[in-house]
């Protein structure tokens, strides 16, 4: 009943573009500006405390809109197109023939009440469902909140991030032989990823990848 009251809703109020605000095809990411996406090279683009770090796209334009909507507007439906791009990267990776456990990256107790949401917790839902990966949130956890990262230098962000997570450590047993990837949304110095890598390796979790939706300028150039 409700999928029949959700489509006849759809087509008296047609969904809106995000980006170019179009109703012509009641999408919220539609394909004109969808495919605007530059996807980066189908390579590592770092490493981290030796686990390989992957980024789809560059923190620009559609894609920074469509992150800052998810993540701080509640626009719940952009989770579907960030998984889809992050998608259609990944299948073009020699990695993604295996197969992982999606490890989103956790946010802490206060922010989750703010926004009634881990918005990578639900691009992780989506990419799952394309993949055919689980996922596992009960291995990591926030336990400080943190400062936003975005006004801080690489030194400021890993000092603001130290001890920010924690290891459920009666979890980690059990995963001999499992493949993690820690998945989040933005890359720049690194500091969120190297401390989450940090807790997987002392708890024997060694089979680790990394991969975000984007990366910012500053690791096109450094």
């Amino acid at each position: 009943m409700f999928g029949i009251l959700s489509q006849l809703l759809d087509l008296i109020y047609k969904k809106r573009c995000y980006f170019c605000k179009t109703s012509k095809e009641n999408s919220r990411f539609c394909s004109k500006c969808y495919a605007k996406v530059k996807f980066l090279p189908f390579n590592s683009l770092e490493v981290i405390n030796g686990v390989k770090v992957y980024s789809a796209t560059v923190y620009r334009d559609n894609i920074q809109k469509m992150i800052r909507g998810l993540k701080y507007h509640k626009q719940r439906e952009l989770a579907f197109y960030q998984a889809k791009i992050m998608y259609e990267y990944w299948k073009n990776l020699e990695i993604s023939k295996n197969s992982f456990v999606i490890v989103p990256v956790p946010v802490s107790k206060k922010r989750l009440k703010q926004r009634h949401y881990n918005h990578m917790s639900l691009v992780a839902e989506e990419f799952a469902k394309l993949t055919g990966y689980e996922i596992n949130e009960k291995l990591i956890i926030r336990v400080k909140d943190t400062k936003p990262q975005y006004k801080l230098s690489k030194a400021q962000r890993a000092k603001n991030l130290k001890g920010a997570f924690e290891a459920l450590k009666a979890n980690f047993e059990g995963i001999t032989g499992k493949n993690f990837l820690i998945f989040d949304d933005i890359l720049t110095t690194g500091s969120t990823i190297s401390e989450i890598t940090k807790l997987f390796q002392k708890n024997n979790a060694k089979n680790l990848a990394a991969f975000t939706t984007s990366c910012s300028d500053y690791n096109l150039h450094n």
